[in-house]
């Protein structure tokens, strides 16, 4: 298993691991009647800010982990897979591992600065498959 790959598994278990404690404290503030149903309507109560916070940071690392997996595709079927590229990777992971606690402890700028990294290694691998 190539690096690259190794580090696209890590992301996707991030993020399942993400969703795991994003669901066990959205069940115990909004009840499993209301994370079980099929929310047509509004909970009753809204998210304490760590729960919001987290469920933010959840739904960001989507966002990167589209753009992730393109740049682990490309770099895979390409055939460009370097030291360069399975740095990238494992920053992308790093900066996405730490920017859920960074951005649940609302860490200002840190954890702009930490979607920056991520943002900048996809880039990374993306331009290496081109070349």
């Amino acid at each position: 298993m190539s690096a690259e790959i190794a580090a696209l598994v890590c992301a996707a278990l991030l993020q399942i691991g993400t969703l795991f404690v994003l669901a066990v404290f959205a069940n115990m503030e909004l009840g499993s009647r209301w994370t079980m149903s099929p929310r047509d309507l509004a909970p009753e109560h809204q998210l304490s800010r760590f729960t919001a916070r987290l469920k933010r940071a959840y739904e960001n690392h989507f966002e990167g982990l589209a753009l992730f997996i393109a740049a682990v595709v490309a770099v895979e079927a390409s055939g460009e897979n370097s030291a360069v590229t399975a740095l990238a990777a494992w920053a992308y992971v790093i900066a996405r591992l730490a920017y859920v606690p960074a951005y649940v402890m609302g860490l200002v700028p840190w954890r702009s600065v930490l979607f920056g990294v991520g943002l900048m290694a996809t880039l990374v691998m993306l331009f290496a498959a081109l070349i």
